[in-house]
C-alpha cells in the first residue's frame, strides 16, 4: 500500500552539498522513479500506470510536451514523467475532514511541497466570506456562486480566466468559447510566462509562432545548438533524441550559464549500454555564456558567417534568401558593424569559442537551434530569438529536413491550448470562424495577459479570478504583489487535482473544484471519453486515462466548463453545453470547423500517433507573415548590465520539481540534497562579495521602483556558474521578480535576469 502523506513539513534550508554530477539518468533515475512512485502508489498500480504513459492506447504524460517517437518504447517515460504520474495517480486523498482539521491560515504556513504531498482532492470546497475553513459545497451550488459573481460584475472584463498548460484541447476550446460568449478576451495562460517571447518573435519572422521541426528532424541534423535549456531535468526524453542524433553523426553544442549533467553525458535507461555502461557523451562544445548574452553570441556568429561569405563565397543560401526572405541587406549591414568588445563583454566567452562554433556551422548543412526559458525570460528575449532566426535563414535552415527552429515547450499541451484559442490577443480570423460557427459576436478588444491580470486585480478592475489548473500564486512574478492582488478579488476559483499554494491565497470567497486527471478514466452517459493534446512539435494525438477516479462524482475539466457555462449564460444560450459535456466528439467536430488544420479531426486523431498540424514554413517554405516572406530583422546588440557588488540571478528548477510542483527536496545532478533554499554562486564572485560557502544570506532584488523585494535565508553554494550570475530555485525566488520587469513586446516576466545584492541572513521565513 502507498505510504501516508507526511504530517510534518520538513525544513528546506539545510541541504547537504556535494560535487555536481557529469551524467544523467542510468540506474539512479530508474531507482528514483520507482521509489517516488512507490511512495504514492501500490506496486501493482505503479506498474499498470507507468506502462500506459505516452502509449498509443494510454495517456499523455502530464509533464512536458516532448513528442513521442513513431514507435514508443515500452517504458516511454522519464524520471520526472514518472514523478508527475505518481503525484497524479497517488492513492492519497484529501477529504472534507482534512479541511475541517486545517484552517486556511494554518495551511498558508505550510510549504508548497507539503501541500502537494497530501493527495488528490475529492469534492468541491467553499471558503465562505469571513470563514476560517473550507467546507463542502455541492457542484450546483458552486456553479451558482460563480454565475452570480459574474452576473454582478460591471463588465465581463471584470473576470479573468487563467489556463494551465495541462488542459486538454477539448476543455480549452470550450473554456475560451465560454469566456468569449460571456464577453471577454481575458484569457491569460502559462505561455505568457514562458514561451510568449518565442511566439512573438516567430510570428513576426516566420509567420507561425511554433517550432518548425519534427522529432525525425533532430535525428537527421548535422548540428544541434541547445541554448538556454536544461533537458536533463526539464525535458529528459529529449536526451534520447540527442543520443540518436549523435549516433547518426550530429554535433551538439550547448549554450548555458551552468554546466548541466544531462547535456554532458546521457545514460539511457531504455538500453543496456545506458544502465551498465558510460552512456553517450552529448555535448561536443560547451559555451558557458553570461546571463543574457545569447543575442550577442548569435550576432557575432552571424557576423562571422557574413565575413566568410565575403571571403570565400558559397556560405549563404543566396537562392533561398532571394526567393523567400526580405530585409537581408539592411540586416547584414548592421550585423557587419558588430563590435567585438561588446560581444566579449556581453557573452563572457573567449572569441576563439565563438569562432569554433562558426567553423562547426560552416561544416554543417542541416542546423537546428533548440531553446527554452534561458532565452525567453529576458528583457531582450524577442530580439534574441529574432537573431536566432536570422542565423538559420542565412543558410536556408528553415523548411527542409533536419533543420529549423525548435522552441521546446515546458508543459504538456501548453501549445495546444494556444491553438484552441487560449489567448488574450486572438487573431481576427479565429474570431471570425468562431462567430460563423456559433452565431455570436465575440469581443474584439484585447484582453489581459498574466502580468496585466495581476495589475487589474491589484487595481480593482478584475474581481473574479478563475484558474483552470496550475498554481497561479507560485508561478507568477512578484509573489507578494500577486498574493495581495488575488486577495482583492470578490471570488477566486481553482480547478485542481492537488492542493497548492493558490488555494490558501484567496479572494473574499474561494472555491476549489476537484477534477479528473490525465490518468483517470473519463466516463459519461455516452461512454468512455478521450481527450487530445498537441505536443511541442505540432503533433496532435489522443489521451485516455485508465484509473478509477479518486472519488465518485468527480467532474472532468470539460464537464466543469460546460456546467459553469450553462449556469452563467442561462438556459437561452444556444450552445449545446450539455451535449458537449457528454460527448467530446461533438466538441472536436466544432474545433474542426473553427481551427485551421483540424479538418476531419475525429477520424484523424483516432489513427495511431495522431496527425501533424500544417506549418507553412516547414511544409512548403511559405511564410504567412505581414510581408508574405521570412523577415530578417535588425536587433540592436544589448545585454544586462550588472553593477559592482551585484549579481544577476536566474530562477530555475531543481531535479525534484516540475514547474511549481515540488516532488522532493533534492537536486541530484547539481549535488544538492535535502533542501531548496540555496543560491548557486561562482567561487570567484563569492570571494569578491564575501560570501562564505555554507553560510546564509538574504537575496535582495533591486529595481527602479524603490520597492524592497527580499528572499531570506539562502545557503550559499559555490558552483560553476558563469561569472556575474547566480541561480536559485523558483517559486522561492519569484518574490524577487518585479511585476513590471518584463520582456519587450511579449511582456514575459524577466525571471532569468533579476538584479540582486546580498545582505546578512534574517532567518527562515514561515510558509
Amino acid at each position: 500500500m502507498a505510504k501516508q502523506a507526511p504530517q510534518s513539513d520538513p525544513a528546506q534550508d539545510a541541504p547537504v552539498v556535494s560535487a555536481p554530477h557529469h551524467a544523467a539518468a542510468g540506474l539512479p533515475a530508474v531507482g528514483h522513479s520507482l521509489r517516488m512512485a512507490g511512495e504514492q502508489m501500490s506496486a501493482r498500480r505503479t506498474l499498470a500506470t507507468l506502462l500506459k504513459v505516452n502509449q498509443r492506447d494510454g495517456f499523455d504524460c502530464p509533464g512536458c510536451a516532448w513528442p513521442e517517437p513513431d514507435k514508443p518504447h515500452t517504458a516511454e517515460f522519464c524520471e520526472n514523467g514518472a514523478k508527475a504520474v505518481a503525484e497524479e495517480a497517488t492513492e492519497r486523498r484529501i477529504t472534507a475532514e482534512f479541511f475541517a482539521t486545517h484552517s486556511v491560515a494554518e495551511l498558508a504556513e505550510r510549504s508548497g511541497y507539503w501541500l502537494g504531498q497530501q493527495g488528490r482532492l475529492t469534492e468541491p470546497m467553499l471558503l465562505a466570506e469571513g470563514a476560517t475553513h473550507y467546507t463542502p459545497v455541492s457542484w450546483d451550488k458552486a456553479f451558482t456562486i460563480i454565475a452570480e459573481e459574474l452576473a454582478g460584475l460591471d463588465s465581463p472584463d471584470g473576470a479573468a480566466f487563467y489556463t494551465s498548460g495541462r488542459t486538454s484541447n477539448e476543455a480549452a476550446f470550450a473554456y475560451q468559447l465560454f469566456a468569449r460568449r460571456l464577453g471577454t478576451n481575458n484569457l491569460p495562460d502559462c505561455s505568457n510566462m514562458c514561451h510568449e517571447s518565442s511566439g512573438s518573435a516567430l510570428v513576426e519572422t516566420l509567420g507561425v509562432g511554433k517550432g518548425s521541426v519534427h522529432l525525425k528532424d533532430l535525428h537527421q541534423a548535422d548540428l544541434i545548438i541547445v541554448a538556454g535549456q536544461n533537458p536533463g531535468t526539464n525535458h529528459p526524453r529529449m536526451l534520447s533524441a540527442l543520443e540518436r542524433a549523435k549516433r547518426a553523426g550530429a554535433t551538439v553544442v550547448s549554450v548555458n550559464p551552468l554546466p548541466e549533467a544531462g547535456l554532458e553525458r546521457f545514460k539511457n535507461p531504455q538500453h543496456a549500454r545506458g544502465l551498465a555502461g558510460n552512456g553517450t557523451k552529448l555535448t561536443d562544445l560547451f559555451l558557458q555564456i553570461r546571463l543574457g548574452g545569447d543575442l550577442a553570441l548569435f550576432r557575432a556568429l552571424n557576423q562571422l558567417l557574413l565575413a566568410a561569405e565575403d571571403a570565400q563565397g558559397g556560405v549563404l543560401d543566396r537562392e533561398f534568401i532571394a526567393e523567400h526572405c526580405l530585409g537581408f541587406e539592411e540586416w547584414a549591414a548592421e550585423a557587419k558593424r558588430t563590435d567585438r568588445q561588446e560581444v566579449l563583454a556581453a557573452t563572457g566567452l573567449p572569441f576563439e569559442q565563438i569562432e569554433e562554433l562558426a567553423r562547426l556551422v560552416l561544416r554543417s548543412k542541416k542546423v537546428i537551434v533548440c531553446w527554452a526559458m534561458g532565452l525567453t525570460q529576458h528583457k531582450h528575449a524577442v530580439p534574441t530569438i529574432r537573431e536566432v532566426v536570422n542565423f538559420l535563414l542565412l543558410r536556408g535552415n528553415v523548411g527542409r529536413p533536419g533543420a529549423g527552429v525548435c522552441p521546446v515547450r515546458g508543459h504538456s499541451n501548453v501549445q495546444g491550448d494556444r491553438t484552441m484559442g487560449i489567448f488574450e490577443r486572438p487573431a481576427p480570423a479565429f474570431l471570425d470562424a468562431l462567430e460563423r460557427e456559433f452565431d455570436f459576436a465575440p469581443p474584439r478588444h484585447h484582453g489581459y495577459d498574466v502580468v496585466e491580470t495581476i495589475r487589474a486585480m491589484r487595481d480593482g478592475r478584475v474581481g473574479v479570478f478563475f484558474a483552470m489548473g496550475g498554481n497561479f500564486v507560485a508561478a507568477s512574478p512578484d509573489t507578494l504583489v500577486t498574493e495581495a492582488a488575488l486577495r482583492r478579488c470578490r471570488l477566486t476559483v481553482h480547478v485542481s487535482t492537488k492542493l497548492n499554494r493558490s488555494h490558501v491565497v484567496t479572494g473574499a470567497r474561494a472555491l476549489i473544484l476537484p477534477t479528473l486527471g490525465r490518468t483517470d478514466r473519463d466516463r459519461t452517459d455516452a461512454g468512455d471519453q478521450f481527450v487530445t493534446v498537441e505536443d511541442s512539435m505540432g503533433m496532435v494525438h489522443s489521451s485516455r486515462g485508465r484509473l478509477r477516479p479518486p472519488a465518485p462524482g468527480l467532474l472532468s475539466e470539460v464537464a466543469i466548463v460546460c456546467r459553469l457555462a450553462r449556469a452563467a449564460l442561462g438556459a437561452d444560450d444556444p450552445t449545446p453545453w450539455e451535449e458537449f459535456a457528454q460527448s467530446y466528439d461533438l466538441i472536436r467536430d466544432r474545433i474542426a470547423r473553427v481551427v485551421p488544420g483540424f479538418t476531419d479531426f475525429n477520424t484523424r486523431v483516432r489513427a495511431p500517433g495522431g496527425f501533424a498540424l500544417p506549418h507553412g514554413p516547414r511544409d512548403s517554405r511559405t511564410f504567412p507573415t505581414s510581408t508574405g516572406k521570412a523577415n530578417f530583422t535588425v536587433n540592436p546588440l544589448t545585454a544586462p548590465e550588472v553593477p559592482a557588488g551585484r549579481l544577476l540571478l536566474q530562477t530555475l528548477r531543481s531535479h525534484d520539481q516540475y514547474n511549481t510542483t515540488i516532488y522532493g527536496l533534492d537536486d541530484r545532478y547539481r549535488g544538492i540534497t535535502g533542501g531548496r533554499r540555496v543560491v548557486l554562486v561562482n567561487p570567484a564572485d563569492a570571494a569578491e562579495l564575501g560570501l562564505v560557502e555554507g553560510g546564509y544570506t538574504d537575496l535582495v532584488g533591486e529595481w527602479h521602483d524603490g520597492v524592497e523585494r527580499r528572499a531570506p535565508h539562502f545557503k550559499v553554494v559555490h558552483y560553476p556558474v558563469a561569472r556575474g550570475g547566480a541561480a536559485a530555485y523558483y517559486p522561492e525566488t519569484n518574490v524577487l521578480v518585479p511585476l513590471d520587469s518584463t520582456a519587450d513586446i511579449s511582456n514575459t516576466p524577466t525571471s532569468k535576469a533579476v538584479l540582486i545584492r546580498f545582505e546578512p541572513d534574517s532567518g527562515l521565513p514561515v510558509g
